[in-house]
């Protein structure tokens, strides 16, 4: 099926899905006691379809969640070409018929793809999105002890904290700062300040393994 066919899609509505490839299909499995005799009776056992329709309802999800994601991160899923295209597609969409059929198309692709594997890639990313965010508040609250009255003894505890952490460099860069608050100057100190404590976070492993929940006013 080429990329281009969306609405010709393999699945039109959720039922679609648990039925496509596995009516004709039979699995076998044999009787313990007749083992035993050396008799092997095989019966046909009928994929369980409620089962079915939650995979693949799970692989929908993933799929939507997956085309939310920037172009650049998608392609870290290393998918097929017609896959990534159509999930970086999807993306730019809104919530509407259209995409629905696409993302089914895109369901039906991945389906023959190994999905743990997918599964895991997403797990991982979200799990890096995440320590970000938590590098992202830690920073932040950093740059606002060290710009607030107790600046000293914040400058202290970091330095404590943080033996990597160039000292002289700080305290130049939240002089500034102070400075160019003071005379009510662009805050680019405060800027350069927020990126070196980000950096110097990242570097070292220390973001904190939980955050407050707090309102992001980022001076980036």
């Amino acid at each position: 099926m080429k990329h281009e066919d969306y609405d010709d899609a393999e699945f039109e509505d959720e039922d679609d899905f648990e039925d496509d490839g596995y009516d004709d299909r039979t699995q076998f499995a044999y009787d313990d006691e007749a083992e035993e005799e050396d008799e092997v009776e095989y019966y046909a056992v009928r994929p369980n379809k409620t089962r079915i329709k939650k995979e693949i309802a799970a692989i929908f999800a993933m799929a939507e969640e997956i085309s939310a994601l920037a172009p650049a991160h998608i392609a870290e899923f290393e998918l097929p070409e017609n896959i990534e295209k159509a999930l970086c597609d999807a993306g730019k969409m809104g919530r509407n018929a259209a995409k629905k059929r696409l993302l089914k198309y895109i369901t039906g692709q991945m389906r023959e793809l190994d999905v743990d594997a997918i599964r895991e890639k997403l797990a991982r990313l979200k799990n890096r999105s995440a320590h970000g965010v938590r590098e992202h508040h830690q920073a932040e609250r950093w740059r606002d002890q060290l710009l607030g009255e107790a600046g000293n003894a914040a400058l202290t505890q970091l330095v404590s904290e943080f033996p990597e952490a160039d000292t002289q460099h700080l305290r130049q860069l939240q002089r500034n700062a102070l400075k160019e608050a003071k005379e009510a100057k662009p805050p680019k100190s405060a800027r350069l300040l927020y990126k070196y404590l980000k950096q110097l976070i990242s570097d070292t492993g220390h973001s904190a393994a939980t955050e407050d929940a707090e309102p992001e006013h980022d001076l980036d």
